[in-house]
């Protein structure tokens, strides 16, 4: 079992380090459509100055750099993500952001390379849900995060809710170009059910969260500039949409453009999406 998920991880660690010159590139305009997730999550987890955050699974950092404000100058944010490719992109944009107070490493949300009750807070932004083992990396969290130690993280919500992403996942399963996700398996809906949360974060020790859904609306400009946010940026279909041949790709772009009539606007596309931001605590 273990050599599976360890299989897993690797995976994904390749996946995730091939798409960080996307998440590079089109930064601003990730940005400016999660940045009222990463202000949610940094006012609920509401920093002190002289504390120590951890960013899990942080990607570019900027919920990291949000909550680096907070902790000032005594204070310091640990931005981490487990490919090496994204935290050298994460040290590059704290450099736009001129933070000064901020650490960025490798590490395993997982398997953590940290003492103990070490830091006052964890946020992750889009991370769980991705990880072949959520409940260890819970756990981890946990073992972490000092008593009373908060924690705010969020995840993607219900796949009606989320057209921008589901309606290309399933006309790639519709082609055979990849299997029905199991149940169960790592993926951007993967925690999108609130009851999962809950179970795991009971289970990890939490006290009862605070569940809260955000509608946003993601933007795109023209059909190639979404194309380009798959190809480039979304983790696991990337690499299918890459492997395929132009004929494949085709049939999937043709179908993809019929399907995404009603979120049409002007001459791009304007889709709903919602992510469930969860805030609780670990006990004193």
């Amino acid at each position: 079992m273990e050599s599976k998920l360890d299989e897993a991880r690797e995976r994904s660690r390749r996946v995730w380090d091939a798409m960080a010159p996307g998440w590079e590139t089109g930064r601003q305009d990730l940005w400016e459509f999660s940045r009222p997730i990463s202000e949610w999550l940094v006012e609920r987890l509401d920093p002190r100055a002289g504390q120590t955050i951890l960013d899990l699974a942080a990607g570019l950092g900027e919920t990291g750099f949000l909550a680096a404000r907070r902790v000032g100058e005594t204070g310091r944010v640990l931005v981490t993500d487990f490919a090496p490719r994204m935290v050298a992109a994460a040290r590059r944009r704290a450099a736009e952001f001129s933070v000064t107070n901020v650490e960025c490493q490798e590490l395993d949300a997982e398997r953590m390379a940290l003492e103990s009750a070490c830091v006052d807070g964890v946020v992750c932004r889009w991370g769980y849900m991705l990880m072949p083992a959520p409940s260890a990396a819970f756990g981890e969290t946990s073992r972490v995060l000092r008593p009373g130690g908060r924690l705010a993280l969020s995840v993607f919500g219900a796949p009606d809710r989320n057209p921008w992403a589901s309606l290309v996942g399933r006309i790639l399963v519709a082609e055979r170009h990849t299997p029905p996700p199991a149940p169960g398996a790592p993926g951007i809906f993967a925690l999108s059910d609130p009851k999962r949360v809950q179970e795991l974060l009971a289970g990890a020790g939490f006290a009862s969260p605070e569940l809260a859904e955000m509608p946003l609306t993601w933007r795109f400009p023209t059909p190639e500039a979404y194309w380009w946010l798959l190809t480039e940026m979304a983790g696991a279909i990337s690499p299918i949409l890459r492997g395929l041949t132009s004929e494949a790709q085709g049939t999937v772009r043709a179908r993809f453009a019929e399907m995404a009539q009603p979120f049409r606007a002007g001459e791009g596309y304007a889709f709903p999406a919602l992510c469930l931001n969860v805030a609780t605590r670990k006990p004193a």
